[in-house]
């Protein structure tokens, strides 16, 4: 017993040791590629207005060693939905993808990428009276004063005409930086 208590002591020791080796490569981090810091701008905690009122806070954070974002999102007011969704960037197809739940039942698989000066997601879903598809398309825009705009439209006629669904100014929270 008393050998096999110093043996579990000992594995830590000699794994760090190993680690550390001269002349042992060290792994390239598998997210470490430009493409996929494009959407770092977002990572953070927000307050989130529309039209000049409270519309929620975000947290929006690195995970998985930086290769995905995830977003926590709680809309303002009483009965104001929360929701999740994961971002990351696909080097085998070079797009982005994000897929947002939330307390409402509501399902959006969105990708896209990089344009104009703006990460632009979109995607189709059913529309909630059963009478086909709509086109979503999000936009978030950073702004020079570090604030970024969500602009989230919607199109039921494969994107002729939009309406607009949200359009939301998120500003740091004090301490965030």
């Amino acid at each position: 017993m008393k050998f096999l208590l110093s043996l579990l002591l000992l594995i830590p020791i000699l794994v760090t040791a190993q680690e550390t080796e001269p002349g042992t490569p060290v792994p390239a981090k598998l997210c470490d590629t430009p493409e996929y810091r494009q959407f770092d701008f977002w990572v953070g905690d927000w307050d989130v207005t529309s039209n000049d009122q409270p519309a929620g806070t975000n947290s929006i954070h690195a995970i998985h060693n930086g290769c995905a974002l995830q977003e926590n999102w709680q809309g303002a007011g009483p009965g104001g939905i929360s929701g999740t969704s994961f971002n990351i960037y696909d080097k085998a197809t070079g797009r982005w993808h994000q897929t947002w739940v939330d307390s409402s039942g509501t399902l959006l698989l969105l990708d896209g990428g990089w344009q104009d000066g703006s990460m632009v997601l979109s995607g189709k879903r059913p529309v909630r009276d059963g009478n086909g598809e709509a086109l979503h398309r999000i936009s978030w825009t950073p702004d020079p004063d570090g604030s970024v705009r969500q602009l989230w439209e919607a199109s039921r006629d494969e994107g002729n005409n939009w309406t607009v669904l949200f359009d939301g100014r998120y500003t740091r929270q004090p301490g965030d930086s």
